[in-house]
């Protein structure tokens, strides 16, 4: 049952979720790039996380930052992108009340602790460059562990109000959420109460978050590149901004597409409601495909970990 009476008003106890109000008859193909991404997400962070594992001269703390951006990955994944399909396949718009929320907390704290993460890994980038001959006494297993809790508290202190403060809210009649994710807002404006508060603290919590980390990391990136300008050898420059590279695109991709996501879900109705709606599917799903892609590409060491992995299962 999607609602139950009670002696004064009528409380949702399930929400449905359509997606796209505008595309009912023809969302369901966009299942077709959607299921191949899915695969392609989780398949290569779990190859990327067992060579890790498995290859002893990736037990370094560098690569175990990238296990924990990979870890964070494949939660966000599989948090989201299911339902989605589920939706597209077999019309299966019903979510418990409790899996909204359920929903919502998740993707409200993973998301800033793939930024805080990115974060640490700009601060493991500046130590290595711009300090060198300290980086095996700063960058240790234990900097590692300090961090991993780092993240973990500071997002799921900030961001544990989210889902509490659309929890208490009254959902007394409309249940049909125009999204295909238990977004905060987007759950919110369900409900008959006032959700004033609910935007005012998800603005500051995410800019107050996302934006700290992205400033933090520009401002590391700044210090790599006046230390990188500073090297007398072309080659060692090189060398230094090519250790960079593979972060560098990871993040520019991550806070692009989703800056582009906020402005054009502030636009309002200048954009079609589908966009915002998209992107933020999307960016639940391009980002975990191409990380572990990147850097298997771009860093031998990793390569070479995944390539004794697959030879080793054969």
């Amino acid at each position: 049952m999607a609602l139950s009476l009670n002696s004064s008003s009528t409380q949702v106890t399930e929400f449905l979720m359509i997606c796209f109000p505008g595309m009912q008859d023809t969302q369901h193909w966009l299942s077709v790039p959607l299921t191949p991404l899915l695969v392609l997400a989780l398949g290569a962070n779990v190859v990327l996380l067992l060579a890790i594992h498995q290859e002893a001269s990736l037990h370094e703390p560098m690569y175990y930052l990238l296990a924990i951006l990979s870890l964070l990955d494949v939660i966000l994944c599989l948090t989201v992108i299911p339902k989605v399909l589920l939706i597209f396949w077999f019309n299966m718009k019903p979510i418990s009340f409790t899996g909204c929320f359920l929903q919502m907390f998740v993707m409200n704290t993973f998301l800033p602790m793939e930024s805080s993460t990115f974060l640490i890994m700009a601060y493991d980038r500046y130590v290595a460059i711009c300090h060198p001959l300290h980086y095996p006494s700063i960058i240790t297993e234990q900097f590692v562990v300090k961090a991993a809790i780092f993240i973990i508290f500071r997002n799921l202190l900030a961001t544990l109000p989210t889902p509490i403060l659309a929890a208490r809210l009254d959902y007394c009649a409309g249940n049909v959420i125009e999204n295909c994710i238990c977004a905060n807002i987007s759950v919110a404006r369900l409900s008959c109460g006032d959700i004033h508060l609910n935007k005012l603290y998800q603005f500051v919590s995410v800019w107050c978050l996302l934006g700290s980390d992205l400033v933090l990391i520009l401002l590391s990136y700044c210090f790599i590149l006046r230390a990188v300008l500073r090297l007398q050898s072309g080659g060692a420059a090189t060398k230094a901004l090519s250790t960079c590279g593979s972060h560098l695109i990871l993040i520019l991709f991550f806070y692009t597409l989703l800056l582009v996501f906020i402005f054009t879900n502030k636009a309002g109705k200048k954009v079609p409601a589908e966009v915002p709606i998209l992107l933020n599917v999307l960016h639940h799903l391009i980002p975990p495909a191409l990380n572990p892609i990147v850097y298997g590409v771009r860093t031998q060491e990793i390569k070479h970990g995944i390539l004794k992995l697959l030879k080793y299962k054969k």
